[in-house]
């Protein structure tokens, strides 16, 4: 029997995937492309979110070095919020994937709905 040559844990591309793919993170990389923002137009910007997932989803980025946070204080905190150069990095990555999925997003409806008819059969 073969060793297997894939692996989870020494997979790069699974842990950037892990990053990623958590449909929030990428509304929130496009919201913060443009420059420095607040929490509030984060929010407004990005229709679905709640507060909570928005803060969770800040966080996880702010943890993971790809979003910068600045508290300044005053009544209320005004907190900022800025993509760092690495999160910068995977803008062009994400643009991509945006392309592809605009490219090919009809095929795939198209192969899910042949798939599931014939599985119904």
């Amino acid at each position: 029997m073969r060793e297997p040559d894939i692996s989870l844990t020494a997979c790069s591309y699974s842990h950037v995937l892990d990053i990623i793919s958590n449909k929030w993170t990428a509304l929130v990389i496009y919201a913060l492309e443009d420059g420095t923002i607040r929490y509030g137009e984060i929010n407004r910007r990005i229709e679905g979110i709640s507060q909570k997932m928005l803060t969770q989803t800040l966080k996880q980025l702010e943890r993971d070095g790809l979003v910068s946070r600045k508290v300044t204080p005053s009544v209320p905190p005004v907190v900022d919020y800025t993509l760092t150069r690495l999160g910068e990095s995977l803008i062009p990555y994400m643009k991509q994937l945006t392309e592809w999925a605009s490219a090919h997003l009809a095929e795939v409806q198209h192969a899910r709905a042949a798939y599931d008819s014939e599985a119904l059969v």
